[in-house]
C-alpha cells in the first residue's frame, strides 16, 4: 500500500473531502458531540477546542502519516461548508481497514454521506490497492445501515469488539483489482 497518500484530496460532483487540520476545531467540537454521535458512536472526551485540536492531532494526524490514509473533513465544494467526516480508518480490532463517517444533523438527507462514501471506496479501491473493507455501525442505525447496503457492502455479523459493552453489526465490501484479474 502507497502511504504517501496522506495529502490526498478528493473530488467528487458536490464534494471535497479533504486531511483534516487543526483549524477544523470547532468543527470536530460540534460534530463529536452531536446528540447521534454520542449515541452511535460515542464519546471521544472532546469538550473545548484545545481537547479537539488534541483529537484531529492524536487521531486523523497520526493516522495519515502512519498509514497513508485516515478520517477526512467532507466539505461542500461550491462554499466550504464543512458537512461531515469520512475515511478510512486502521483498527487493531479489526482484520481489515474499516470506512467511517459521520454527518453534522443539518447535512443529513442530501446524499452527501453516500456520495462522499462511494468516493472513498473508489480511492480504496483503485489508490489504495486494497481488497476487502469493512465497516461497523450500531444495529440500531437504521440510516447507517441502509446506507452500506445501499453502496454495496453486505451484513457479515453481529460482534461485540474488545472494550464495547454493546454488538456491532460488521459489514464487508471485496474488491476485485486489476492484480488479480
Amino acid at each position: 500500500m502507497d502511504t504517501s497518500t496522506h495529502n490526498t484530496i478528493l473530488h467528487t460532483a458536490r464534494l471535497t473531502l479533504r486531511p483534516l487540520t487543526v483549524d477544523d476545531a470547532a468543527f470536530i467540537m460540534a460534530l463529536v458531540n452531536d446528540p447521534d454521535w454520542l449515541h452511535f458512536i460515542g464519546s471521544r472526551d472532546v469538550h473545548s477546542l484545545d481537547d479537539a485540536r488534541r483529537y484531529i492531532q492524536d487521531g486523523p494526524m497520526v493516522s495519515y502519516v502512519q498509514h497513508g490514509f485516515g478520517m477526512y473533513l467532507t466539505e461542500r465544494t461550491e462554499d466550504g461548508t464543512p458537512l461531515g467526516l469520512c475515511g478510512l480508518i486502521r483498527r487493531d480490532t479489526l482484520p481489515d481497514i474499516d470506512i467511517g463517517y459521520a454527518f453534522l444533523p443539518a447535512s443529513r438527507g442530501h446524499g452527501y454521506a453516500r456520495e462522499a462514501t462511494q468516493s472513498m471506496l473508489h480511492h480504496a479501491q483503485h489508490t489504495l490497492k486494497l481488497t476487502r473493507l469493512l465497516a461497523i455501525t450500531s444495529p440500531d442505525n437504521q440510516r447507517s445501515i441502509r446506507l452500506l447496503e445501499h453502496i454495496g457492502m453486505t451484513y457479515e455479523r453481529d460482534l461485540m469488539l474488545p472494550g464495547d459493552d454493546e454488538l456491532t453489526s460488521l459489514f464487508s465490501i471485496s474488491f476485485m483489482n486489476a492484480s488479480q484479474s
